[in-house]
């Protein structure tokens, strides 16, 4: 099955060097509850998405999960393992479906360590993560519940491209923090705004200008995270 390369961080890479990667890689399908890595493990594989969005989830001892950062096709997940031996506690699942390329880990090691253009592009993305995580971790202490879905909203349809975005409503309670009920009424707001339209599945941006005066400061500084990312 071939897909269109169309991952930003390979994309890039000078020629030469992404030619070279490009015979290592398998384009691959990445429907929805896919696995690509979990705690505790070191991944088999690195992906570079080019559709669909996954995330980077933390587990509480309660069992409840929490969304520490998503990823499309800007970069890859397995960034972080990528710089050394250390295994982390989270685990990385599509939550909405897509497609990419992957690599044999320990193969893309060795371009990482070997090629600086790699080591330089993988090191910018794993510092725009955590410049990211930083900014969310006082977004999700500081601002109210209506903000964070209009901002979180807003950073998947940047990444998606796509008005249309399919989540339900666990999906986007597990995602900024919060219970069902609460994005129920949420998105309640929002639709009744004439904001968003928001079905059993499915979330439609019909307003995203709009949108964006809802969110809180956050999305624009992400958003510009986003933009800059390889500038």
């Amino acid at each position: 099955m071939a897909f269109p390369l169309s991952n930003l961080l390979i994309e890039t890479l000078p020629s030469t060097v992404r030619a070279a990667l490009l015979t290592h890689l398998e384009a691959v399908p990445l429907p929805l509850g896919a696995v690509l890595y979990e705690p505790g493990e070191v991944p088999r594989y690195v992906h570079f998405l080019t559709s669909g969005m996954a995330s980077i989830m933390t587990t509480m001892a309660d069992g409840d999960a929490v969304e520490v950062g998503i990823i499309s096709r800007e970069g890859m997940p397995e960034a972080l393992q990528v710089l050394g031996p250390g295994s982390g506690f989270t685990r990385c699942l599509m939550q909405i479906a897509g497609s990419g390329f992957r690599m044999d880990f320990r193969a893309f090691e060795q371009h990482f360590q070997r090629e600086e253009s790699v080591r330089r592009l993988v090191l910018r993305y794993v510092q725009y993560q955590g410049r990211t995580l930083a900014q969310l971790a006082a977004c999700n202490r500081m601002h109210d519940g209506e903000e964070r879905l209009s901002r979180w909203l807003l950073m998947v349809h940047d990444r998606l491209d796509s008005r249309d975005i399919p989540l339900t409503q666990e999906l986007i309670a597990n995602m900024i923090g919060t219970r069902r009920s609460t994005v129920t009424l949420m998105a309640g707001i929002l639709q009744r705004g004439g904001l968003i339209q928001y079905q059993r599945g499915l979330v439609r941006i019909l307003d995203p200008e709009n949108l964006e005066r809802i969110a809180c400061e956050c999305y624009p500084i992400t958003r510009r995270l986003f933009q800059e990312l390889y500038r």
